[in-house]
């Protein structure tokens, strides 16, 4: 099993059940043709299809290569800019790598595109609280759980993005409270 780093099954290549990512056979069609890369590399393009791209992209981060997931995931979502399941294995790659402004990009789009999805309404609400968002943190994480209520790792990112906070609110009232002292 890979490092995970900071995200439940962010990292790695199950989804938020912990289930295997698979796609359908209509999303392999999907996903079959011709995108850009041909059989010898040329072009510097990878080798396969874009559903190549995809699976090689989810083993990358599964064995804990998420920059280089991320390469060709990149890859295979510009390829297929409207597949959810691209550009999540793309967000959890790119959170991965350390990448958490891109991620939440990510996260964001595939929320917006299916708001009910709760697992992407938990990867926005992490990448957001890692680029120091947590009012936006607090909300989605807040969405995520209110979905899965029973996901502990889910409630665990909502109760310490509400504790940083409540502690970001009252060190400025602190200060706040200080400088108010020294002028008077």
């Amino acid at each position: 099993m890979s490092r995970r780093v900071g995200l439940p099954r962010i990292a790695g290549a199950a989804s938020r059940d912990g289930q295997e990512r698979t796609m359908t056979g209509g999303q392999q069609e999907q996903f079959g043709g011709e995108a850009g890369g041909d059989a010898d590399g040329g072009g510097g393009a990878p080798h396969g299809d874009v559903y190549d791209w995809y699976r090689r992209g989810l083993d990358l981060l599964d064995r804990g290569h998420p920059a280089a997931a991320a390469q060709l995931l990149a890859r295979a979502a510009g390829a297929v800019p409207e597949s959810r399941s691209l550009r999540e294995a793309l967000a959890r790659a790119l959170f991965d790598a350390g990448r958490h402004a891109e991620a939440l990009a990510e996260f964001r789009a595939v929320a917006q595109s299916d708001p009910a999805d709760d697992y992407a309404q938990f990867g926005w609400g992490l990448a957001a609280a890692r680029v120091g968002d947590f009012e936006t943190a607090v909300e989605h994480l807040a969405l995520a759980v209110a979905m899965r209520p029973g996901t502990k790792h889910y409630r665990v990112a909502l109760t310490q993005a509400r504790a940083t906070l409540r502690a970001r609110e009252s060190a400025r009232q602190a200060g706040d409270g200080e400088m108010g002292g020294r002028r008077a």
